[in-house]
Protein backbone atom coordinates (compact mmCIF):
# COMPACT_ATOMS: atom_id res chain seq x y z
CA UNK A 1 0.00 0.00 0.00
CA UNK A 2 1.24 3.49 -0.80
CA UNK A 3 1.05 6.64 1.28
CA UNK A 4 -1.74 8.60 -0.32
CA UNK A 5 -0.84 11.63 -2.41
CA UNK A 6 -3.42 13.79 -0.63
CA UNK A 7 -1.73 13.03 2.71
CA UNK A 8 1.70 13.89 1.32
CA UNK A 9 0.36 17.20 0.00
CA UNK A 10 -1.30 18.09 3.30
CA UNK A 11 1.82 17.26 5.30
CA UNK A 12 4.03 19.20 2.91
CA UNK A 13 1.80 22.27 3.02
CA UNK A 14 1.06 22.30 6.73
CA UNK A 15 4.46 21.35 8.12
CA UNK A 16 6.90 24.14 7.37
CA UNK A 17 8.96 24.09 10.55
CA UNK A 18 11.85 21.70 11.20
CA UNK A 19 11.57 22.05 14.99
CA UNK A 20 10.06 18.91 16.49
CA UNK A 21 8.25 20.70 19.32
CA UNK A 22 6.68 23.23 16.96
CA UNK A 23 5.44 20.58 14.55
CA UNK A 24 4.22 18.39 17.41
CA UNK A 25 2.17 21.24 18.84
CA UNK A 26 0.76 22.05 15.41
CA UNK A 27 -0.35 18.48 14.70
CA UNK A 28 -1.74 18.06 18.22
CA UNK A 29 -3.76 21.25 17.75
CA UNK A 30 -5.20 19.90 14.48
CA UNK A 31 -6.27 16.68 16.17
CA UNK A 32 -7.75 18.47 19.18
CA UNK A 33 -9.81 20.72 16.93
CA UNK A 34 -11.50 17.58 15.61
CA UNK A 35 -11.85 15.79 18.93
CA UNK A 36 -13.33 18.79 20.74
CA UNK A 37 -15.97 19.60 18.09
CA UNK A 38 -19.52 19.48 19.42
CA UNK A 39 -22.75 18.54 17.65
CA UNK A 40 -26.16 19.46 19.04
CA UNK A 41 -29.18 17.98 17.21
CA UNK A 42 -32.74 19.08 18.02
CA UNK A 43 -35.65 16.68 17.44
CA UNK A 44 -39.17 18.05 17.70
CA UNK A 45 -42.72 17.32 16.60
CA UNK A 46 -46.17 16.55 17.94
CA UNK A 47 -46.82 14.15 20.79
CA UNK A 48 -46.84 10.53 19.65
CA UNK A 49 -44.86 11.19 16.46
CA UNK A 50 -42.04 8.89 17.56
CA UNK A 51 -39.44 11.47 18.57
CA UNK A 52 -37.96 9.44 21.41
CA UNK A 53 -37.88 6.23 19.38
CA UNK A 54 -36.10 8.08 16.58
CA UNK A 55 -33.55 9.50 19.04
CA UNK A 56 -32.84 6.05 20.46
CA UNK A 57 -32.36 4.69 16.95
CA UNK A 58 -29.82 7.43 16.19
CA UNK A 59 -27.99 6.63 19.43
CA UNK A 60 -28.09 2.88 18.80
CA UNK A 61 -29.91 2.29 22.10
CA UNK A 62 -32.86 0.03 22.87
CA UNK A 63 -35.80 1.37 24.85
CA UNK A 64 -34.75 -0.62 27.92
CA UNK A 65 -31.31 0.96 28.08
CA UNK A 66 -31.03 3.40 31.04
CA UNK A 67 -29.35 5.90 28.69
CA UNK A 68 -32.28 5.85 26.25
CA UNK A 69 -35.00 8.45 25.86
CA UNK A 70 -38.28 7.32 27.51
CA UNK A 71 -40.94 6.36 25.00
CA UNK A 72 -44.74 6.29 25.26
CA UNK A 73 -47.99 7.17 23.54
CA UNK A 74 -48.36 10.35 25.58
CA UNK A 75 -46.03 13.34 25.67
CA UNK A 76 -43.04 12.41 27.85
CA UNK A 77 -40.98 15.56 27.25
CA UNK A 78 -41.85 18.84 28.95
CA UNK A 79 -38.51 20.64 28.69
CA UNK A 80 -35.51 20.17 26.36
CA UNK A 81 -33.81 16.93 27.32
CA UNK A 82 -30.30 16.10 26.00
CA UNK A 83 -29.21 12.52 25.37
CA UNK A 84 -25.48 12.00 25.17
CA UNK A 85 -24.08 9.80 22.45
CA UNK A 86 -22.79 6.55 24.00
CA UNK A 87 -19.43 6.82 22.20
CA UNK A 88 -19.05 10.55 21.56
CA UNK A 89 -19.63 12.63 24.71
CA UNK A 90 -19.58 15.90 22.75
CA UNK A 91 -22.59 14.83 20.67
CA UNK A 92 -26.08 15.39 22.10
CA UNK A 93 -29.49 14.69 20.61
CA UNK A 94 -32.14 16.86 22.21
CA UNK A 95 -35.73 15.72 22.69
CA UNK A 96 -37.76 18.94 22.58
CA UNK A 97 -41.30 19.39 23.94
CA UNK A 98 -44.18 18.67 21.57
CA UNK A 99 -45.50 21.31 19.18
CA UNK A 100 -49.11 20.20 18.98
CA UNK A 101 -50.77 22.48 21.52
CA UNK A 102 -53.53 24.82 20.26
CA UNK A 103 -51.70 27.90 21.55
CA UNK A 104 -48.38 26.98 19.96
CA UNK A 105 -46.28 30.02 19.00
CA UNK A 106 -43.18 29.13 17.00
CA UNK A 107 -41.04 32.13 17.99
CA UNK A 108 -41.86 31.77 21.69
CA UNK A 109 -41.25 28.02 21.49
CA UNK A 110 -37.78 28.48 20.00
CA UNK A 111 -36.83 30.97 22.69
CA UNK A 112 -38.06 28.59 25.39
CA UNK A 113 -36.04 25.64 24.10
CA UNK A 114 -32.87 27.72 23.54
CA UNK A 115 -32.70 27.54 19.75
CA UNK A 116 -29.20 29.02 19.56
CA UNK A 117 -27.53 25.89 21.00
CA UNK A 118 -28.64 23.56 18.20
CA UNK A 119 -26.82 22.95 14.94
CA UNK A 120 -30.04 21.96 13.13
CA UNK A 121 -33.64 20.84 13.75
CA UNK A 122 -35.37 17.61 12.73
CA UNK A 123 -39.16 18.09 12.64
CA UNK A 124 -41.05 14.78 12.89
CA UNK A 125 -44.63 13.86 12.01
CA UNK A 126 -46.12 10.37 12.00
CA UNK A 127 -49.32 11.16 10.07
CA UNK A 128 -49.84 14.63 8.66
CA UNK A 129 -47.69 17.74 8.59
CA UNK A 130 -49.73 20.61 9.96
CA UNK A 131 -49.64 24.37 10.29
CA UNK A 132 -47.52 24.22 13.45
CA UNK A 133 -44.80 22.27 11.64
CA UNK A 134 -44.56 24.93 8.95
CA UNK A 135 -44.64 27.77 11.47
CA UNK A 136 -41.75 26.17 13.31
CA UNK A 137 -39.76 25.57 10.11
CA UNK A 138 -40.15 29.20 9.08
CA UNK A 139 -39.13 30.45 12.50
CA UNK A 140 -36.08 28.17 12.51
CA UNK A 141 -35.03 29.43 9.06
CA UNK A 142 -35.59 33.04 10.11
CA UNK A 143 -33.12 32.53 12.94
CA UNK A 144 -30.44 31.19 10.62
CA UNK A 145 -30.79 27.49 11.37
CA UNK A 146 -31.52 24.54 9.08
CA UNK A 147 -34.53 22.24 9.44
CA UNK A 148 -35.42 18.82 8.02
CA UNK A 149 -38.83 17.13 7.81
CA UNK A 150 -39.03 13.46 8.76
CA UNK A 151 -42.16 11.39 8.22
CA UNK A 152 -41.88 8.61 10.79
CA UNK A 153 -43.44 5.15 11.30
CA UNK A 154 -43.29 4.29 7.61
CA UNK A 155 -43.16 0.59 8.46
CA UNK A 156 -46.61 0.84 10.07
CA UNK A 157 -48.02 2.60 7.01
CA UNK A 158 -46.75 -0.14 4.74
CA UNK A 159 -48.11 -2.83 7.01
CA UNK A 160 -51.56 -1.20 7.06
CA UNK A 161 -51.56 -0.75 3.29
CA UNK A 162 -50.59 -4.39 2.76
CA UNK A 163 -53.47 -5.51 4.97
CA UNK A 164 -55.99 -3.28 3.18
CA UNK A 165 -55.05 -4.39 -0.34
CA UNK A 166 -52.96 -7.57 -0.17
CA UNK A 167 -53.34 -8.44 -3.85
CA UNK A 168 -52.56 -4.96 -5.16
CA UNK A 169 -49.88 -3.92 -2.68
CA UNK A 170 -46.76 -2.33 -4.19
CA UNK A 171 -44.31 -0.91 -1.68
CA UNK A 172 -42.70 1.60 -4.03
CA UNK A 173 -46.10 2.95 -5.08
CA UNK A 174 -47.23 3.35 -1.45
CA UNK A 175 -44.02 5.17 -0.51
CA UNK A 176 -44.46 7.58 -3.41
CA UNK A 177 -48.03 8.26 -2.33
CA UNK A 178 -46.95 9.03 1.23
CA UNK A 179 -44.16 11.35 0.09
CA UNK A 180 -46.44 13.16 -2.36
CA UNK A 181 -49.10 13.58 0.32
CA UNK A 182 -46.57 15.03 2.78
CA UNK A 183 -45.35 17.53 0.19
CA UNK A 184 -48.94 18.54 -0.63
CA UNK A 185 -49.64 19.14 3.04
CA UNK A 186 -46.58 21.34 3.46
CA UNK A 187 -47.24 23.29 0.27
CA UNK A 188 -50.84 23.79 1.36
CA UNK A 189 -49.51 25.47 4.50
CA UNK A 190 -47.43 27.80 2.32
CA UNK A 191 -43.99 26.13 2.27
CA UNK A 192 -42.20 26.16 -1.09
CA UNK A 193 -40.24 23.13 -2.39
CA UNK A 194 -40.33 21.06 0.82
CA UNK A 195 -38.19 17.93 1.16
CA UNK A 196 -39.47 15.05 3.30
CA UNK A 197 -37.51 11.99 4.46
CA UNK A 198 -39.49 8.77 5.02
CA UNK A 199 -38.07 6.92 8.03
CA UNK A 200 -38.74 3.84 10.11
CA UNK A 201 -36.90 4.01 13.41
CA UNK A 202 -37.01 0.21 13.62
CA UNK A 203 -35.63 -0.26 10.09
CA UNK A 204 -33.10 2.49 9.58
CA UNK A 205 -31.40 0.50 6.82
CA UNK A 206 -34.48 0.98 4.65
CA UNK A 207 -36.26 3.98 3.12
CA UNK A 208 -34.69 7.48 3.37
CA UNK A 209 -32.39 7.33 6.37
CA UNK A 210 -29.23 7.16 4.28
CA UNK A 211 -30.50 10.06 2.18
CA UNK A 212 -31.12 12.05 5.37
CA UNK A 213 -27.59 11.36 6.61
CA UNK A 214 -26.11 12.34 3.23
CA UNK A 215 -28.08 15.60 3.21
CA UNK A 216 -27.06 16.51 6.76
CA UNK A 217 -23.40 15.74 6.06
CA UNK A 218 -23.46 17.78 2.86
CA UNK A 219 -24.90 20.81 4.59
CA UNK A 220 -22.70 20.70 7.68
CA UNK A 221 -19.25 22.22 7.50
CA UNK A 222 -15.78 21.08 8.49
CA UNK A 223 -15.35 19.03 11.62
CA UNK A 224 -19.09 18.89 12.34
CA UNK A 225 -19.55 16.87 9.15
CA UNK A 226 -16.93 14.41 10.41
CA UNK A 227 -18.58 14.17 13.83
CA UNK A 228 -22.00 13.55 12.27
CA UNK A 229 -20.66 10.70 10.11
CA UNK A 230 -19.08 9.11 13.19
CA UNK A 231 -22.15 9.53 15.38
CA UNK A 232 -24.84 8.16 13.07
CA UNK A 233 -25.31 4.38 12.99
CA UNK A 234 -23.80 2.66 9.94
CA UNK A 235 -26.88 0.87 8.60
CA UNK A 236 -25.84 0.70 4.94
CA UNK A 237 -22.60 -0.23 3.21
CA UNK A 238 -22.55 3.31 1.81
CA UNK A 239 -22.55 4.72 5.34
CA UNK A 240 -19.69 2.40 6.31
CA UNK A 241 -17.58 3.62 3.39
CA UNK A 242 -18.28 7.30 4.12
CA UNK A 243 -17.35 6.80 7.77
CA UNK A 244 -14.13 5.09 6.71
CA UNK A 245 -13.26 7.93 4.32
CA UNK A 246 -13.84 10.53 7.04
CA UNK A 247 -11.67 8.69 9.57
CA UNK A 248 -8.94 8.15 7.00
CA UNK A 249 -8.36 11.90 6.59
CA UNK A 250 -6.74 12.10 10.04
CA UNK A 251 -4.53 9.01 9.82
CA UNK A 252 -1.41 10.90 8.78
CA UNK A 253 -1.77 13.16 11.82
CA UNK A 254 -2.09 10.19 14.18
CA UNK A 255 0.89 8.48 12.53
CA UNK A 256 2.97 11.64 12.77
CA UNK A 257 2.27 11.93 16.50
CA UNK A 258 3.51 8.34 16.85
CA UNK A 259 6.56 9.45 14.88
CA UNK A 260 7.38 12.09 17.51
CA UNK A 261 7.44 9.47 20.26
CA UNK A 262 9.99 7.46 18.27
CA UNK A 263 12.16 10.52 17.70
CA UNK A 264 12.78 11.07 21.42
CA UNK A 265 16.30 9.96 22.41
CA UNK A 266 16.50 6.45 23.81
CA UNK A 267 12.82 5.61 23.28
CA UNK A 268 11.94 2.77 20.87
CA UNK A 269 8.96 3.26 18.57
CA UNK A 270 6.83 0.62 20.29
CA UNK A 271 6.29 3.04 23.18
CA UNK A 272 3.62 4.74 21.06
CA UNK A 273 1.48 1.60 21.20
CA UNK A 274 -0.93 2.92 23.91
CA UNK A 275 -1.76 5.93 21.74
CA UNK A 276 -2.28 3.73 18.69
CA UNK A 277 -4.39 1.29 20.71
CA UNK A 278 -6.67 4.15 21.74
CA UNK A 279 -7.06 5.21 18.11
CA UNK A 280 -7.75 1.65 16.94
CA UNK A 281 -10.32 1.15 19.68
CA UNK A 282 -12.13 4.33 18.60
CA UNK A 283 -12.18 3.00 15.02
CA UNK A 284 -13.58 -0.32 16.13
CA UNK A 285 -16.31 1.34 18.18
CA UNK A 286 -17.15 3.73 15.35
CA UNK A 287 -17.98 0.73 13.17
CA UNK A 288 -19.95 -0.98 15.97
CA UNK A 289 -17.57 -3.93 16.30
CA UNK A 290 -17.18 -3.84 20.10
CA UNK A 291 -19.18 -6.31 22.20
CA UNK A 292 -21.68 -3.73 23.48
CA UNK A 293 -22.51 -2.48 19.98
CA UNK A 294 -22.80 -5.99 18.55
CA UNK A 295 -25.05 -6.99 21.45
CA UNK A 296 -27.33 -3.99 20.94
CA UNK A 297 -27.56 -4.67 17.19
CA UNK A 298 -28.34 -8.34 17.85
CA UNK A 299 -31.17 -7.32 20.18
CA UNK A 300 -32.57 -4.83 17.68
CA UNK A 301 -32.49 -7.30 14.78
CA UNK A 302 -33.48 -10.39 16.82
CA UNK A 303 -30.22 -12.15 16.02
CA UNK A 304 -27.95 -14.30 18.16
CA UNK A 305 -24.98 -12.14 19.23
CA UNK A 306 -22.56 -14.93 18.31
CA UNK A 307 -23.94 -14.92 14.76
CA UNK A 308 -22.89 -11.29 14.36
CA UNK A 309 -19.57 -11.73 16.16
CA UNK A 310 -18.69 -14.52 13.74
CA UNK A 311 -18.77 -11.98 10.92
CA UNK A 312 -15.83 -10.16 12.50
CA UNK A 313 -12.71 -11.77 11.03
CA UNK A 314 -9.90 -9.20 11.02
CA UNK A 315 -7.13 -9.79 13.57
CA UNK A 316 -7.29 -6.47 15.38
CA UNK A 317 -11.09 -6.40 15.55
CA UNK A 318 -11.07 -9.80 17.27
CA UNK A 319 -7.95 -9.23 19.38
CA UNK A 320 -7.11 -5.59 19.95
CA UNK A 321 -4.09 -6.12 22.19
CA UNK A 322 -0.65 -4.58 22.65
CA UNK A 323 0.98 -7.76 21.42
CA UNK A 324 -1.05 -7.84 18.18
CA UNK A 325 -0.30 -4.18 17.47
CA UNK A 326 3.39 -4.61 18.28
CA UNK A 327 3.71 -7.50 15.83
CA UNK A 328 2.21 -5.48 12.97
CA UNK A 329 4.32 -2.42 13.77
CA UNK A 330 7.49 -4.48 13.87
CA UNK A 331 6.73 -6.10 10.53
CA UNK A 332 5.93 -2.77 8.91
CA UNK A 333 9.04 -1.09 10.32
CA UNK A 334 11.24 -3.77 8.79
CA UNK A 335 10.20 -2.61 5.34
CA UNK A 336 9.90 1.06 6.15
CA UNK A 337 13.40 2.38 5.43
CA UNK A 338 12.81 2.93 1.71
CA UNK A 339 9.46 4.52 2.44
CA UNK A 340 11.07 6.84 5.00
CA UNK A 341 13.62 8.03 2.43
CA UNK A 342 10.83 8.75 -0.05
CA UNK A 343 8.89 10.63 2.61
CA UNK A 344 11.83 12.91 3.38
CA UNK A 345 11.87 14.04 -0.24
CA UNK A 346 8.26 15.25 0.11
CA UNK A 347 8.24 16.28 3.80
CA UNK A 348 11.69 17.74 4.61
CA UNK A 349 10.86 17.85 8.32
CA UNK A 350 11.27 14.07 8.44
CA UNK A 351 14.90 14.47 7.41
CA UNK A 352 15.59 15.12 11.11
CA UNK A 353 13.73 11.96 12.15
CA UNK A 354 15.33 8.83 10.77
CA UNK A 355 13.79 6.49 13.33
CA UNK A 356 10.69 8.68 13.36
CA UNK A 357 10.31 8.40 9.59
CA UNK A 358 10.34 4.63 9.80
CA UNK A 359 7.86 4.73 12.68
CA UNK A 360 5.59 7.02 10.67
CA UNK A 361 5.39 4.44 7.88
CA UNK A 362 4.70 1.65 10.38
CA UNK A 363 1.95 3.58 12.18
CA UNK A 364 0.46 4.80 8.89
CA UNK A 365 0.34 1.24 7.56
CA UNK A 366 -1.15 -0.10 10.80
CA UNK A 367 -3.96 2.47 10.93
CA UNK A 368 -4.82 2.26 7.23
CA UNK A 369 -4.88 -1.53 7.24
CA UNK A 370 -6.95 -1.74 10.40
CA UNK A 371 -9.43 0.86 9.12
CA UNK A 372 -9.92 -1.02 5.86
CA UNK A 373 -10.41 -4.32 7.66
CA UNK A 374 -12.76 -2.87 10.27
CA UNK A 375 -14.92 -1.44 7.48
CA UNK A 376 -15.12 -4.83 5.76
CA UNK A 377 -16.03 -6.47 9.08
CA UNK A 378 -18.73 -3.83 9.62
CA UNK A 379 -20.22 -4.54 6.19
CA UNK A 380 -20.39 -8.27 6.90
CA UNK A 381 -22.01 -7.65 10.29
CA UNK A 382 -24.51 -5.27 8.73
CA UNK A 383 -25.49 -7.66 5.96
CA UNK A 384 -25.85 -10.57 8.38
CA UNK A 385 -27.90 -8.50 10.84
CA UNK A 386 -30.42 -7.47 8.21
CA UNK A 387 -30.33 -10.72 6.18
CA UNK A 388 -28.86 -9.03 3.14
CA UNK A 389 -26.00 -11.45 2.40
CA UNK A 390 -27.35 -12.23 -1.06
CA UNK A 391 -26.96 -8.57 -2.01
CA UNK A 392 -23.33 -8.48 -0.96
CA UNK A 393 -21.37 -8.80 -4.18
CA UNK A 394 -18.16 -7.14 -3.08
CA UNK A 395 -15.07 -9.33 -2.82
CA UNK A 396 -13.43 -9.62 0.58
CA UNK A 397 -9.94 -8.28 -0.03
CA UNK A 398 -7.34 -7.53 2.61
CA UNK A 399 -4.32 -5.24 2.09
CA UNK A 400 -0.98 -6.79 1.14
CA UNK A 401 1.73 -7.72 3.56
CA UNK A 402 4.02 -4.88 4.75
CA UNK A 403 6.68 -5.90 2.22
CA UNK A 404 4.50 -4.37 -0.51
CA UNK A 405 4.02 -0.95 1.05
CA UNK A 406 5.70 0.56 -2.00
CA UNK A 407 5.54 -1.19 -5.34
Amino acid sequence: MEIQEVDLREMGSLIQSRVILEVSNQVQSLLESVETTTLEIAVTGESGAGKSTFINALLGLNDGDPRAAPTGVTETTFSPMPYEHPRLPRVHIWDLPGTGTPRFQAETYLQQVGFERYDFFIIIASERFRENHVKLARAVAAMGKRFYFVRSKIDLDLQASRQRRPTRFEEVHVLREIEADCIRQLKKEGLDSPKVFLISSFELHRFDFQCLEDTLAEELEGHKRHVLLLSFPSVTTEAVQKKKASLRRNIWKKALMACFFSALPGLPFHLNIPMLLKTLDSYRRSFGLDDDSLGALALTTSKNPSQLKNQVSSTLARDLSENAVHVILSQAATYGKVAARLLKDRVPFLDNLVAGGISFVAAYYLLHTALDNFAKDAERVLLAAYDLEDEFQKSVFYPPEPGFIFD
